[in-house]
């Protein structure tokens, strides 16, 4: 059984180097972001972090035009709307993020399955700096 600490905050520590990790169970493969300890399917502790493409498709999404505070700083309202959406990774795992490289105000011309890479958004707040996931369209 491995000691690393498999967990979220790890999870930023690596995006904040570039890297985008999840976690693989070494008893039957599956791939899990959020990371976790355990294996939800074959409930085993042995797991390693593993380096994703960061390639996936874009599964579902939604426009969102009256954001959290740190959007509205950012420049996003309802003439400005962001997009946000679910992403089939390569590797397996679903998960959310920004959508960039789409016209949130023309959701409609959005398509599921518009294939997508991994940009990592830097955003600072205060003196520290955090980390989110972006979704670029590929071209």
């Amino acid at each position: 059984m491995s000691k690393e600490s498999f967990t979220s905050a790890e999870f930023y520590r690596y995006l904040g180097r570039n890297e985008f990790m999840a976690t693989r169970c070494n008893a039957c493969q599956k791939v899990f972001l959020p990371p976790r300890p355990i294996c939800t399917k074959c409930f085993s502790t042995d797991m390693n972090w593993v380096k994703l493409s960061g390639k996936g498709k874009l599964r579902a999404f939604t426009c969102i035009t009256v954001g959290p505070s740190f959007m509205v700083s950012a420049g996003y309202d309802r003439k400005n709307p962001y997009c946000c959406g679910i992403v089939a990774l390569e590797e397996g795992p679903q998960v959310s993020g920004q959508i960039l490289g789409v016209k949130a105000q023309e959701p409609n011309n959005i398509r599921i399955g518009t294939p997508l890479r991994l940009e990592i958004i830097e955003k600072e707040e205060g003196v520290n700096k955090r980390f989110w996931l972006g979704f670029k369209v590929e071209e």
